[in-house]
């Protein structure tokens, strides 16, 4: 099976960035791939607070929701749609959410992202749990290539999260890194979660300087694929594009029965 990540540079204009994502979403499904993952906020980004939570659906409803639905079903593939902001308890926040759908346009899964990212250094700010309030449930979802893990940006530096999904063949990991963060960690982080959890890692992240507020927030990028030896397959620094590479059930096997660490462990919490 393919696995592709697509990288943007979203703007606060959805309907701009739908269509990229529509496009490069039919530029992976050209290239064979068969479970697809966009990144962090693929719908808007640099968007003021106010414009942020007018774009919130309900669950179930909502043009960014039918979006992912239709181009799952028509490209037949595994469309996993990175995040979106979707309506919270709190009237004044939002739930920062990754819905998986099948290629029968249907949703398979919901996870909603549980650590809220903050960060403080000279005049670089960002407080997420100002605007967003934090999910509390673990989530995988059964596909083709097995048990797949749901996570969301920051919370690639939580080892225990990935360790409470239990065996997973599969990581997904939309981001939006900032530059500061990701050119220290990101790399270092991912290949980690593939290593100690012996699974696939497919990050798609935000990769480039993004129109919006002044003077524009500027993403890592570095869109990879990951096997379970923590060998980089597919990578894309910045920019905007497609990142493919295979999902090789034998390797993973392999990799599990020459170490069997996973079933070494001594604390299973």
């Amino acid at each position: 099976m393919k696995l592709a990540a697509l990288q943007m540079i979203s703007t606060p204009e959805v309907q701009d960035n739908l269509a990229t994502a529509a496009r490069l979403i039919k530029e992976a499904a050209d290239l064979g791939a068969e479970l697809v993952v966009l990144p962090e906020y693929f719908p808007l980004i640099g968007a003021t607070d106010a414009a942020r939570l007018s774009a919130r659906e309900t669950e179930g409803h909502g043009p960014i929701q039918d979006f992912l639905a239709h181009m799952a079903q028509e490209s037949r593939l595994w469309l996993v749609g990175g995040s979106l902001p979707l309506a919270a308890n709190d009237p004044a926040k939002l739930r920062n959410s990754c819905l998986v759908f099948n290629p029968q346009g249907e949703r398979a899964a919901r996870y909603d992202k549980i650590h809220l990212f903050g960060f403080h250094k000279d005049d670089e700010h960002y407080d997420e749990a100002l605007t967003i309030e934090p999910g509390q449930s673990i989530v995988t979802c059964d596909t083709p290539c097995g048990k797949m893990g749901l996570s969301i940006c920051y919370d690639l530096r939580f080892a225990e999260l990935y360790r409470r999904m239990g065996d997973v063949n599969l990581i997904v990991v939309p981001a939006a890194f900032t530059e500061t963060t990701g050119r220290a960690h990101w790399e270092i982080l991912l290949r980690a979660r593939a290593i100690e959890n012996q699974c696939y890692v497919v990050a798609a992240a935000q990769g480039g300087r993004h129109p919006g507020r002044q003077p524009g927030r500027l993403t890592h990028g570095n869109s990879m694929i990951i096997n379970p030896w923590g060998e980089i397959l597919a990578r894309m620094d910045k920019g905007e594009g497609v990142i493919v590479a295979d999902f090789d059930a034998q390797h993973l096997a392999d990799v599990r029965t020459r170490l069997p660490a996973l079933q070494h462990r001594i604390f299973q919490g």
